[in-house]
Formats: structure tokens, sequence, C-alpha cells
């Protein structure tokens, strides 16, 4: 599996893989999360000129899969990682995350941090297979309660969420 900072003009691939990733949520119950908007353009271009977005890329090097993170409290965040289903179980979102936490050392950051669902398959369950730990809210960064709370904000608090961290 290739990984690599995303390039110019791959913003709206990202967006693709992010509206096929979604769709899984509809399965669960969860279609205003698989009906949800993928992060604009611009948020997705500023990612990539931070050198904060990446790729997991099939042998043709087309993105499969990427991660967008950004340092909060000392951690690197993973904003969202995201696999599309036609790569799934490939080992893609793996290696992105992997990525992201060797690029979080070498920039002298202290682990990896996200927020994710604690009842879906492929969220919270996985990422505790990966070495993440739930956070709990009373241990939370200053950064991280922020992000929570511009995602109860957001109506995510509909599903139970959680911190995580590795």
């Amino acid at each position: 599996m290739r990984i690599r900072l995303v390039l110019p003009g791959e913003p709206a691939v990202l967006q693709e893989i992010e509206r096929a990733a979604g769709a899984a949520f509809r399965e669960i119950g969860m279609a205003e999360i698989a009906d949800a908007e993928p992060p604009a353009l611009t948020v997705l271009e500023e990612y990539r000129r931070a050198g904060r977005a990446w790729a997991g890329c099939d042998g043709g090097d087309r993105p499969v899969g990427y991660l967008v993170a950004e340092p909060v409290d000392g951690a690197l965040h993973v904003e969202q990682v995201s696999v599309h289903p036609g790569a799934a179980r490939r080992g893609v979102g793996r290696a992105l995350l992997a990525h992201a936490g060797e690029h979080a050392r070498e920039e002298g950051l202290n682990g990896l941090t996200l927020t994710t669902f604690t009842r879906v398959p492929w969220n919270a369950p996985y990422y505790g297979r990966l070495g993440f730990h739930v956070v709990p809210v009373d241990r939370l960064t200053p950064g991280l309660r922020a992000i929570r709370a511009r995602e109860a904000d957001l109506g995510l608090d509909r599903w139970p969420r959680v911190c995580m961290r590795r």
C-alpha cells in the first residue's frame, strides 16, 4: 500500500471516497451520516497545503482512502479517515493511521487522537483493535472538548461518540 501526500486536484477524489464510504452508515440506521456532505473542497485543500492530507493509493497511484489531520493539544488529531468500500479490508485504513502516527512522531507530537462512534463496527471497535483507547470525558484536553462541542452542535451526539487516543 503506497501512502503519499494528496496531490493538487485530488480533493474532489477524496470527496468521492467519502461519499462511497459513508453509504455503509445507511445499512445500520444512520442515514443522516450516509447523506452528510463530505468536507468541502476548500477544507480538504487547506489540509493538503498544510501537508496533513494523505492518500492510500492502488497500483495505479489512484487514491482509494485518505486521512486528514491537524495538531491538537500536542497530539495529531485525525479529523477524518475514509476508505472506498471497493478497497475495504485490505489494510488501507491501518496503513494510513500508521503513517499518521509516524508523522506525529517526526513532528514531536505525543500520539494520535480521534473522535468516533462507539457502536459502529468499523469505528471505535476497529480503532480499539489498532491500539486506541477511550479517553474519559474528564480527561479531555481543551482542544478535544472543543471538537466534541462542535460535533454535538452538528447533531452527531444523536449516536454515542467518544474520543480515542493512541
